[in-house]
């Protein structure tokens, strides 16, 4: 032990927690660098888990949790950067393509975008699955490039480097076999030191609840919005949040390539109300936390005039070409991988849908391959769902509700399930908002 140095024991700072007190910055520091570096044991770091799980975490620690977590590994220096640079994320859901949507929106009205996304663990790809459906498209570039990119076209969307906050992995891990995951201080540290590691300036959250949300009930989405905004504004980044509704899919597309089509659509002011809504308050966040705009609501209508005009689906051909892709597809859907069988879900009644149990359809998706059961698993970027009926819809029996994308020959598994995540009645439904609140 050198000379200064504070003596600590892990068990100490389990007992500590146990017991309902705040943890120092240096305790946190302790635990997460000797984990990461193999020098507290898995049962160690589980205990502390645990009591975190229970005792809850108060703002400053969960701050210094993320501080933590960003330090285990590299912190891109976006520093040559010029201008804000903005950065959103999303909590997950499924037929979530948004930010295929807000990265060429915003970065059209020169706000910078250097986004580093993930890649997708069950129902479907993430955005990087998503835009690998696009022929050549590169999602690894150099920093140089990466940084060029940005400050020439105000927009690039790569892969997470491999030692980006490498504690997230080694905890997400274990929390996932200690039952641990639903914890709002490890979550919420998990998501914003990813953005806080990757350079971002400032941070529009899309915090998802619902049946196809991880959150189920709004008073727990909330908890989670505010504590991350809470992290963002005390780590000196401009952070707000919307949450979102996630009880039935977003739009009408679930998978990737099928997910690359619709946020084209989107781009060409074609979507469904649902999801361009979505988009464009992201967007309109991002846009006035870059500086472009003062008002949201001059933002949202500048945005929107974007898409009408034609200059949005224009910004996103100039990102698929600029990462190495073919950018023909914006014209041409069919250069996008296509599956081999298309198979209709049947209604088996009339009435109108009643409700339309995300998950379900997520899970119906996986099992067509568009999405991964574990890391080692291969996308199918043909596979997917395509809704043709959503809640408030009349549907007559034998009409469809949905149709099944898939290169399997085993499909019924599939089929049932998404059967199953239909409810139709005989009542008139009242659709609930898209965005349910905004956190600041």
């Amino acid at each position: 032990m050198q000379k200064g140095e504070i003596y600590m024991r892990m068990v100490d700072i389990i007992n500590k927690k146990k017991n309902a007190n705040e943890l120092t910055n240096a305790e946190i520091s302790f635990a997460v660098n000797n984990y990461v570096w193999d020098r507290i044991p898995d049962y160690q770091m589980s205990a502390l888990l645990m009591a975190i799980y229970f005792q809850g975490m108060s703002s400053e620690e969960t701050a210094n949790l993320t501080m933590a977590m960003v330090n285990s590994g590299d912190v891109l220096d976006l520093s040559s950067i010029k201008g804000i640079k903005v950065d959103k994320h999303s909590t997950g859901g499924v037929g979530d393509k948004i930010s295929l949507v807000v990265v060429p929106l915003v970065a059209a009205v020169g706000v910078p975008v250097a986004k580093m996304s993930g890649r997708g663990l069950g129902h479907t790809g993430g955005t990087i699955d998503k835009l690998e459906a696009i022929p050549n498209y590169k999602t690894e570039l150099s920093k140089n490039e990466f940084i060029h990119n940005v400050n020439t076209y105000k927009m690039a969307i790569v892969g997470q480097t491999a030692n980006l906050v490498p504690a997230d992995k080694k905890l997400y891990a274990l929390r996932d076999v200690t039952a641990t995951i639903d914890s709002i201080p490890l979550i919420a540290s998990s998501i914003m030191s990813k953005k806080i590691a990757s350079g971002a300036d400032a941070i529009v959250l899309d915090v998802k609840v619902g049946s196809g949300a991880f959150m189920k009930s709004f008073a727990k989405a909330k908890d989670l919005a505010q504590t991350m905004v809470e992290i963002g504004q005390s780590l000196q980044r401009k952070t707000i949040a919307i949450i979102t509704n996630m009880d039935q899919p977003l739009g009408q597309e679930i998978g990737n390539a099928n997910e690359v089509k619709e946020a084209i659509a989107i781009l060409r002011n074609q979507g469904t109300k649902d999801e361009t809504e979505i988009a464009l308050t992201v967007a309109a966040y991002m846009a006035v936390l870059g500086g472009a705009f003062s008002d949201f609501n001059l933002a949202y209508k500048a945005l929107e005039d974007l898409l009408i005009s034609g200059a949005a689906i224009n910004k996103f051909a100039q990102l698929i070409e600029i990462q190495g892709g073919d950018k023909s597809v914006i014209d041409d859907l069919t250069l996008l991988p296509n599956a081999k069988f298309s198979i209709e879900v049947l209604a088996e009644k009339s009435g109108i849908i009643q409700k339309l149990n995300a998950e379900e359809i997520g899970i119906a998706a996986m099992l067509l391959g568009a999405g991964r059961k574990t890391k080692a698993d291969n996308i199918d970027y043909g596979a997917g769902v395509s809704l043709v009926k959503k809640v408030g819809d009349v549907v007559k029996e034998g009409e469809a509700l949905c149709v099944l994308h898939t290169n399997k020959e085993e499909f019924l598994t599939a089929l049932d399930t998404a059967k199953n995540a239909f409810l139709i009645g005989k009542d008139e439904v009242e659709l609930s908002p898209y965005i349910l609140a905004r956190i600041t």
